[in-house]
């Protein structure tokens, strides 16, 4: 079946906006856009009854469904909707000045309940033992885990990426202790560094729960419109998973907004090495997109709190959008505070009592949105004033994302797109696709499969070719097995880090493969 000429459905639904298209080949069919439902299975419904009716399609025409969400981020953040996480750490006698969870908020932890326990086992950073496994601790804490109720693991054993072997034995021991527990080995989610590492499966651990019901719902929204297409769950990466994937690892779904937006604004643009701004109702988001995909964060991740170290997009995010609330105070100030989705209810523009900065792009005379003559009273320097201000702030977020001082191209989406009326510094050109309001829907339409392998690879052993080859071949293999058409996966990324005082010319070795959905006949004639 031709990917390019069938239809398909994206769909981002946001914390204030739920963006949806129907897309065949590189043709925006219809675009939709609303607040947010708090049913989230209401919400999706509404998107994809507008877009295929005004698009005039078919339930059996649709042949894939992408979503994008950011439930489970604002879940973690907002510290909601979260479950106790037994914890089991695999490195003693190591590590045993730096207890899990031992620089969380106080909040977040009590969120999660803070149990922990520490046993002998691990491994060294080129796969040797550094310690037997202690599996009668692994049943002795299992068991005190079943007692008080707790039905999520996160398990992180010393050096996992490198092998496996100890966390799923791990899982193999828990499991026969409490059979309907959700385990999450660390491994599977970050990377070397293990208090990282082991942060990021406790987080994935805690929303274990909510995942399954926001799957649920999302299946119960296709199956309520009688759409049998499959559906998939966009990840940080810009690539999809499948919908039982998303139930073991919601954390991969965090900052998949952004990125969205990021790589529909290449789609949309046509340019795949840019800066791009997405300007919404409250922030914009500036990232840099390579080759078509979003440019990774090199340092530590914090989530609510939270560091981290698995995978995630690099974005600065600016207070800054098209609710942002103006104080005509000065010095004159435009956010970080905001209102946010009901923008409709209090801007001027639309017979509100705040100023914000629609309404100044508004009185400034390059955008086109609500009343303007419910501005008549706004002094001219202040309008002057605040539309410098608006490119100020966007110009110092361009400034800070770049990686030289060069001018590069900027593509603008994003509802506050209608922000920028002149020239940025910094910039060759700046660009607002069609559709730009919706990149993210349309980011999430077009994302690919990929697959990722991580390791220490020994150069002095097999040589650099070899070791990058192996690399390369593991990571098509599991772009082709988590869904990606095997005729044309792609090496998207390549990183390369000698580890300093380690015999043996050891490097760490990333390498990241994404292609096309492979989509049969019998996948499209298959419920979700």
């Amino acid at each position: 079946m031709d990917w390019h000429s069938s239809l398909r459905i994206g769909i981002d639904v946001g914390g204030t906006n739920t963006d949806a298209v129907l897309m065949q080949g590189r043709t925006v069919r219809a675009a939709y856009k609303a607040p947010t439902t708090a049913n989230v299975s209401d919400g999706i419904i509404n998107a994809i009854k507008t877009v295929m009716h005004e698009a005039a399609a078919q339930v059996s025409d649709i042949k894939c469904v992408m979503i994008g969400t950011t439930q489970f981020t604002n879940a973690f953040v907002e510290r909601r909707y979260l479950q106790h996480v037994g914890v089991i750490r695999i490195a003693l006698p190591a590590t045993k000045g730096l207890p899990p969870m031992v620089d969380w908020p106080d909040d977040i932890k009590t969120a999660v309940g803070g149990h922990s326990v520490m046993v002998r086992g691990g491994y060294q950073y080129d796969g040797r033992l550094n310690s037997a496994l202690d599996e009668s601790a692994i049943a002795e804490a299992a068991r005190s885990f079943r007692a008080g109720g707790i039905r999520s693991v996160a398990i992180a054993s010393l050096f996992s990426p490198v092998n496996g072997d100890m966390e799923r034995r791990a899982e193999a021991i828990v499991r026969n202790e409490i059979p309907d527990v959700a385990v999450t080995l660390s491994h599977q989610i970050g990377r070397l560094g293990l208090l990282e590492r082991e942060n990021a499966a406790i987080m994935n651990a805690s929303l274990a729960d909510l995942a399954a019901r926001v799957v649920h719902a999302f299946r119960d929204a296709l199956s309520q419109l009688n759409i049998k297409a499959p559906f998939f769950i966009s990840q940080n990466d810009g690539t999809l998973m499948a919908a039982d994937y998303v139930e073991k690892y919601p954390v991969l779904t965090f900052a998949s907004g952004p990125t969205n937006s990021m790589r529909g604004a290449v789609y949309l643009s046509g340019i795949k090495d840019a800066i791009i701004a997405d300007i919404g109702g409250t922030t914009t988001d500036i990232g840099v997109v390579m080759g078509g995909f979003p440019r990774e964060s090199s340092i530590t991740s914090d989530i609510g709190g939270v560091r981290t170290n698995f995978r995630m997009p690099d974005i600065l995010a600016l207070g800054l959008g098209g609710g942002s609330i103006v104080s005509t105070v000065r010095p004159l100030t435009i956010g970080p505070q905001s209102v946010g989705y009901r923008i409709t209810e209090k801007a001027l523009i639309f017979g509100g009592d705040t100023l914000t900065a629609t309404d100044i792009a508004v009185a400034a005379g390059y955008a086109d949105v609500g009343d303007r003559a419910r501005l008549a009273g706004l002094a001219p320097q202040l309008i002057k004033d605040a539309v410098a201000l608006i490119h100020a702030k966007i110009e110092e977020g361009i400034d800070r994302m770049k990686a030289s001082a060069e001018p590069v191209p900027l593509v603008l989406v994003g509802g506050g797109s209608i922000l920028v009326s002149q020239p940025l510094a910094g910039t060759s050109k700046v660009i607002v696709p069609e559709h730009a309001a919706v990149a993210n829907a349309v980011g999430a339409s077009i994302a690919q499969i990929g697959g990722e392998v991580e390791g220490v690879f020994s150069y002095g052993a097999i040589g650099r070719d070899a070791a990058m080859a192996q690399a390369k071949e593991q990571a098509i293999k599991a772009a082709v097995a988590a869904g990606a058409d095997n005729r044309g996966v792609e090496i998207t990324d390549i990183e390369e880090v000698p580890l300093a005082y380690v015999p043996g010319g050891a490097v760490r070795l990333r390498v990241k493969a994404a292609g096309a959905l492979r989509l049969s006949e019998e996948m499209t004639g298959r419920a979700a």
